[in-house]
């Protein structure tokens, strides 16, 4: 439950990526995930990982092209074979850095719905069959950014009942205020369905404290759930990253409490 995992995309914006995970294990955080890691080499990362006594825990694949809009390619008809080796890229870049999941961005597509829909359930099926036998795992994330083929957790929950659960879902604290879901009560009804949590508050997406969710309750339903996956952090923060993490040593203390037996 201690693996508290920044997400240097979103923190330690001013730093050359290869030194963000450094600041990272500095600040107390014991894990990082990043969507496009690339600009460090995968045996690179493994070696820094290693020796800030660090985990990677989740990896993106497929962003496309963020200048134009695009979210991720998983959804986006005529892309396939550009999808597919971006999803590669990544699959070979987790299994480098001990990194359990891939999520493979849907995007947002500009073509019809039916045709969006069948594009992504191919280029998930196939996403799993690649993964399998690798120890890697599927993760979906339902996202409210406009026009986002995955925006909902209701959907994306039945679509992972229609694979008989062969992928995770991603659970962030930020996009389901955002849906008008209570956290908590998603947590406590769904966590089986989960691999990996993002935390920001709500409004603003920035680090706990600053919105108006309550997070003792989220730790309190996923120690109660016996959750033992990352809890990842992405979030803006409000000020400095590392004054943004001063909730740190409380979270640390609550998960211990928690746990304790």
């Amino acid at each position: 439950m201690n693996r508290l995992s920044a997400h240097i995309g979103y923190l330690y914006a001013d730093l050359p990526l290869a030194e963000r995970p450094a600041a990272a294990a500095g600040d107390g955080f014991t894990a990082v995930e990043h969507p496009e890691p690339w600009a460090v080499p995968a045996k690179e990362m493994r070696a820094r990982l290693a020796d800030l006594g660090l985990t990677f825990s989740q990896v993106t694949s497929g962003m496309g092209d963020a200048a134009a809009g695009e979210k991720g390619l998983a959804a986006l008809a005529g892309r396939e074979a550009e999808f597919r080796a971006g999803f590669d890229r990544a699959l070979a870049y987790a299994l480098e850095v001990d990194c359990p999941f891939v999520h493979p961005m849907a995007g947002v597509p500009k073509g019809g719905l039916l045709d969006a829909a069948e594009t992504y359930r191919l280029n998930l099926s196939w996403a799993l069959n690649r993964v399998e036998g690798s120890g890697v795992r599927v993760l979906v994330e339902a996202i409210t950014i406009p026009g986002y083929h995955m925006g909902s957790l209701a959907l994306a929950a039945d679509l992972q009942d229609q694979f008989h659960g062969r992928f995770a879902l991603l659970f962030d604290t930020y996009h389901a205020a955002v849906l008008g879901e209570d956290p908590r009560r998603w947590i406590t009804r769904n966590a089986g369905r989960i691999g990996h949590v993002h935390i920001a508050d709500h409004p603003g997406r920035h680090e706990p404290g600053t919105g108006t969710l309550s997070f003792e309750p989220v730790l309190t339903a996923l120690t109660a759930a016996g959750y033992a996956g990352a809890i990842g952090f992405e979030y803006i923060p409000s000020a400095a990253t590392s004054a943004s993490a001063a909730f740190l040593p409380g979270w640390k203390r609550l998960l211990s409490e928690k746990v304790s037996p």
